[in-house]
């Protein structure tokens, strides 16, 4: 009896090893269901584009954009737009619900329209949002700057207007959304130090924080973007010196400053990815154009977050060492 009971709680130990060991191994990693979710995105916006035919990447660079500025995804959804009532149902509807048929909001100039073919305008409903969404933008023309007074008249800001079309462009570039490498802004086999600076007192110009962490570097060293993203700004700053801001797909302007020059053939409006060169470490800035050498040689990198109403600066440092750890592995 003995023996039967220990071969019994043997083989039930041994069943539960092999049964986790199977669940475990069933797991997705975060990176494969981030994946998926992004594939079945882009068969969303594939889809509307084809009946629509805004291209597929401005449907992407709004909803990327939303997805930066809404703090929850929609329950039971996998894009994240979500249209005001009056936008969706027009503004003299007394009828704001959700779901309605678009023959009513049509009646009353709103946008809401059927997307998936059920008779109903559903502002929770993926299709709907997409395709109501994309006849909104097609009524204001298809090129570029049709596109661009479209998203002004719904946003009524010119820095969501401009994130958004360069989220479409850096779309378009790589042909996915699913842009998810990262890369230390100097080259790991460089000689650099740096710690956590964000917040310190700085005088020149005034009393001010340093926003952002300083990363020493030996003169001449290459810069690189850490991000996907677009190039906005590139040039001289008083406090700065040579430097450059890209803005990234997750509606965060990277700055590069205190550059000792540009790469070569690096431009305003040009579309980067992580490891490109952008420009050299130097210790420009603190006066007029050309200033130099007041400080030690180094790269200045500060991030910025956008919400849609505000931009604000933000600690990179513990991006920055996620980022070295990523570029060592």
């Amino acid at each position: 009896m003995k023996r039967t009971a220990m071969l019994l709680f043997l083989f039930l130990m041994f069943a539960g090893t092999l049964f986790s060991s199977i669940a475990f191994g069933a797991e997705k990693s975060e990176e494969e269901l981030k994946k998926e979710e992004n594939q079945t995105r882009m068969e969303l916006y594939k889809k509307t584009a084809a009946t629509t035919l805004i291209p597929w990447y401005y449907l992407a660079a709004v909803d990327q954009f939303e997805r930066q500025v809404n703090e929850d995804l929609p329950e039971g959804r996998v894009t994240a737009i979500q249209p005001e009532s009056v936008f969706w149902n027009g503004l003299d509807n007394p009828n704001q619900k959700d779901r309605q048929s678009p023959l009513i909001t049509e009646m009353f100039n709103g946008w809401g329209d059927d997307g998936n073919g059920d008779g109903i305008a559903d502002k929770n409903n993926d299709e709907d949002i997409l395709y109501s969404i994309a006849s909104y933008l097609s009524s204001f023309g298809h090129n570029p700057d049709d596109i661009k007074i479209a998203l002004w008249q719904y946003y009524h800001r010119d820095l969501s207007v401009q994130t958004i079309m360069n989220n479409a462009r850096v779309f378009k570039h790589f042909g996915t959304i699913h842009l998810t490498d990262r890369n230390f802004p100097v080259p790991l086999h460089a000689n650099y130090s740096y710690r956590s600076t964000w917040g310190d007192a700085r005088g020149f110009g005034g009393r001010r924080i340093h926003e952002g962490t300083d990363i020493f570097a030996n003169y001449g060293v290459p810069v690189q973007s850490t991000t996907y993203g677009v190039i906005e700004m590139k040039g001289w700053n008083r406090y700065g010196g040579w430097r450059i801001g890209i803005r990234d797909i997750f509606n965060i302007y990277h700055y590069y400053a205190h550059l000792n020059g540009f790469e070569d053939g690096v431009s305003v409006g040009d579309v980067v990815k992580p490891g490109d060169v952008i420009g050299s470490v130097g210790a420009t800035g603190y006066g007029p154009p050309g200033t130099s050498g007041k400080f030690p040689p180094h790269l200045h990198y500060g991030m910025y977050k956008d919400n849609g109403y505000s931009e604000w600066s933000f600690d990179p440092y513990p991006y920055l060492r996620k980022w070295e750890r990523m570029a060592r592995d």
